[in-house]
């Protein structure tokens, strides 16, 4: 009677890891192209890290010494991210900014690492930015948005 209860219980524990969880919900960007199509227009690197997530080397971005006046904006889309006034220096070896701009970001949770992080991705296209976390700068808002340098371009405010 034991084994059977065990087999039982076994087989619940089992048949609550359903397809459904395992499926990413598709979401779908104002700005939606093919893989074809964005392997055209970006480079190997940007690819990457927007389409397949992956995290570019610390330490790797000429963004990390950036102090100049601008925004940042998604290097696939020019969809504007963060200004340059919530850049700080987190000593993470990626830019990172204390805020993004507002609903021009989105947030998803992710378990790559076998743990759940806050990931960033362009609101309108949909590529991946980096990860948001709760160590930021007490003084303002807390959070660090740790983004791939790679995800980003910079337009320099006009003088």
């Amino acid at each position: 009677m034991r084994k059977i209860t065990l087999l039982l219980l076994a087989i619940i524990l089992m048949s609550c890891n359903t397809v459904a969880q395992d499926k990413k919900e598709k979401k779908v960007f104002p700005i939606t192209k093919n893989k074809a199509e964005w392997k055209s227009t970006l480079t190997k690197e940007q690819y990457k890290v927007l389409r397949q997530a992956a995290t570019e080397s610390p330490w790797s971005s000429s963004f990390n010494s950036n102090h100049e006046e601008g925004v940042y904006v998604c290097s696939a889309c020019d969809t504007p991210l963060f200004k340059s006034e919530h850049k700080y220096e987190s000593g993470s070896g990626w830019p990172s900014f204390d805020r993004e701009i507002k609903g021009n970001v989105g947030f998803d949770i992710d378990y790559n690492l076998g743990y759940a992080r806050t990931e960033e991705h362009c609101a309108t296209c949909g590529g991946h930015l980096g990860h948001v976390f709760q160590d930021g700068p007490r003084e303002t808002t807390g959070k660090r948005h740790c983004i791939n340098g790679v995800a980003l371009k910079f337009i320099p405010k006009k003088k």
